[in-house]
């Protein structure tokens, strides 16, 4: 399991902050279930990611988006 760093701002998640978001899977992510479930692996998820508690929010607003578009519009917003 990856560490509880924030995926947008590289923040350090302290305990009670934030959290993981589950996006929208797409065919690789269903392929990579699939592989997980067939070999008895264990791992974070590809479409799954953490959040700080600045970002959690907008993250969870975006769910229904698969993780690259959710990912890549959350970056252009904190580009502004």
């Amino acid at each position: 399991m990856r560490p509880p760093v924030c995926g947008i701002c590289d923040h350090d998640l302290e305990e009670k902050e934030g959290g993981v978001i589950y996006f929208k899977k797409r065919f690789s992510d269903k392929v990579w279930d699939r592989t997980m479930k067939r070999i008895h692996g264990t791992g974070n998820p590809p479409n799954a990611e953490w959040f700080c508690n600045k970002h959690y929010t907008r993250a969870k607003e975006l769910q229904e988006l698969t993780i690259d578009k959710a990912m890549a519009l959350m970056r252009e917003e904190e580009q502004k």
